[in-house]
């Protein structure tokens, strides 16, 4: 465990590096500026977010009123952690699984670093951890254990139960860092809803295999949530450009709903270091509470 905390630092210390470099010291923005609470009604202005509408007090005829809010000092982050068998692809010690432990993990201690409170929700088709959120150190631990030492109970997916999950439990308006592939059906609906009450962050988590599968012949494929075997011919280009169809779509798609819902997302790629697409969102969530 003292290794990995050390990697995890490691991490962490560079991406505050490098993002105080760029930001001029506002490194802690991924973190703030969205654990708001209630404080008054004004006027609607030009650019404001039309979810900010008090629609109850507009109706009445007297103009369109948006809720202003002020910052909560007690912010909230959680973690949805998506660790199912899908999560399972990719180079031994650098599958989408490891790089997603290792982003909640480097993001756990940056958190921690800005005092914020800290959450975790693991996921399979199930709940499979729960760590309700806390500040400090020792509930950094908690977490960290919580995302690298957790053994499954399944292996299955349910994108949709995961996020309806988060809303029955997370009541007061939270920063929602969700970690998953996104590789499952019928989701949007509930991660939509998850968007209008919290600031949602989405990381996708990808592997050149997906979208690029290599010509070898007759190969079998072990889908391990289901846990069966199939074989499929890749040498038919036919095959080969589904694969690479389906992968661009599904991910188009959730870029798509990412956009109208005012949702930052990410891509990371397993072959890729997480210290340069994490800069990028730091960078643009900057931006975003520059505008706001």
């Amino acid at each position: 465990m003292d290794q990995l905390f050390s990697k995890l630092r490691k991490y962490e210390i560079m991406i505050r590096k490098v993002a105080n470099n760029h930001l001029q010291g506002e490194y802690q923005s991924l973190f703030k500026g969205s654990g708001l609470e209630f404080d008054d009604l004004r006027p609607y202005q030009y650019g404001d977010d039309v979810r900010t509408i008090e629609w109850k007090v507009s109706a009445k005829g007297h103009g369109t009123f948006v809720k202003t809010f002020r910052e909560d000092k007690e912010q909230s982050v959680y973690f949805l952690l998506d660790i199912s068998g899908s999560q399972d692809i990719g180079q031994l010690g650098n599958k989408k699984i490891d790089q997603g432990k290792l982003v909640a993990g480097v993001l756990t201690l940056a958190a921690v670093y800005e005092g914020s409170q800290i959450g975790l929700i693991s996921y399979s088709d199930q709940q499979e951890k729960l760590i309700l959120p806390a500040k400090g150190s020792k509930q950094g631990i908690k977490v960290i254990g919580g995302i690298f030492d957790h053994k499954n109970k399944s292996l299955k997916t349910d994108l949709n139960g995961m996020f309806t999950f988060a809303l029955n439990l997370i009541k007061k308006r939270s920063i929602i860092i969700v970690i998953s592939d996104f590789i499952d059906e019928n989701y949007e609906r509930s991660f939509r809803a998850l968007a209008e009450r919290h600031d949602l962050v989405a990381i996708q988590l990808t592997d050149p295999r997906e979208s690029a599968l290599p010509s070898l012949g007759i190969i079998p494929i072990y889908d391990k949530e289901r846990g069966k075997t199939t074989w499929v011919n890749t040498v038919f280009g036919s095959f080969s450009k589904k694969i690479s169809d389906t992968f661009t779509l599904e991910r188009d798609h959730l870029k798509e709903i990412c956009k109208k819902n005012q949702i930052n997302y990410l891509a990371i790629d397993t072959t890729q270091d997480i210290v340069a697409p994490l800069i990028d969102l730091f960078k643009y969530r900057n931006k975003r509470m520059k505008r706001g």
